[in-house]
């Protein structure tokens, strides 16, 4: 990922403002619980805050932003709770200059997403959960995306279709507009077969009730798991659709909620190319 434009601000500047204001505070005020309130945002800001400039000086800026982002936050409502005149001078200033360096760093994300250098990367780890189908796509589904190819080895198995199922669920649903999906999977061996085609021309016939076709071809030697869309998005998933852990009961949390279902360490990698060819 190309560097962006240099980071302005040094964490000796943020910590000055933190100790800025009157020596003293006064006894009762001190006993205050919106001034320990207030002083804790404080603490959580500084940590955030310095975390986002290591990672924007690594030049890491897709988390950088997050931190910015979540710091400036706990930032203006310390700077909504104190009636410091002084410390709202300085509260302000900060504010100003960590807006102007996230926006700065939107407008390089957004540089690299146009030019097709764009890398994002999402490790899932162990026994986590919030990773739903519509938390990793949603964001690069728009109302231009009408066609999808999906290469996964492993849409064989019952939970497997059910997965396939699911992410095909979501398309329907929008915000894009799909009109043809692209399977290339892999057979399953023995009895299963017959479930496994059985499954996907089920699946193929719901999706032309919403006007949606689903081709669907096989390979014997397919290994890598890749999601593309016709906008230019691909998305690498380490196991592929299938990064959920087995629900423990058909009703607990997380049996129909994939966000409450528990996942398998992987890792999400996101690119644009310009110009994505079909397989």
């Amino acid at each position: 990922m190309r560097s962006g434009p240099p980071v302005r601000l040094r964490l000796s500047a943020w910590e000055r403002i933190v100790i800025a204001g009157p020596e003293r505070v006064e006894a009762a005020e001190r006993s205050n619980v919106g001034f320990v309130s207030r002083h804790r945002m404080e603490e959580s800001a500084v940590v955030v805050l310095k975390r986002a400039v290591e990672l924007d000086s690594a030049s890491r800026f897709q988390e950088s932003l997050v931190c910015y982002q979540e710091g400036l936050d706990l930032l203006l409502r310390a700077f909504k709770d104190t009636k410091d005149k002084t410390k709202k001078a300085h509260y302000r200033a900060k504010i100003s200059e960590y807006v102007s360096r996230a926006e700065a760093i939107k407008k390089c994300l957004q540089r690299e997403k146009e030019d097709g250098k764009y890398h994002k990367q999402i490790k899932i780890e162990e026994n986590t959960k919030g990773f739903s189908y519509e938390k990793l796509f949603q964001e690069y589904l728009n109302e231009t995306v009408t066609e999808v190819w999906v290469e996964d080895p492993y849409i064989r198995q019952v939970h497997q279709l059910y997965n396939f199922l699911r992410f095909c669920e979501m398309l329907v649903k929008g915000p894009c507009k799909v009109k043809t999906i692209h399977l290339l999977t892999s057979y399953e061996e023995g009895s299963g077969k017959s479930q496994q085609m059985s499954g996907l021309q089920d699946i193929e016939r719901s999706l032309n009730d919403y006007g949606v076709t689903l081709d669907v071809s096989y390979s014997s030697s397919i290994h890598d798991r890749e999601i593309r869309f016709n906008n230019g998005w691909i998305i690498k998933i380490g196991r592929g659709l299938d990064y959920f852990k087995k629900p423990q009961g058909r009703f607990c949390l997380g049996y129909c909620d994939l966000d409450l279902r528990p996942c398998h360490e992987t890792t999400v990698d996101v690119f644009h190319m310009k110009h994505t060819k079909k397989t």
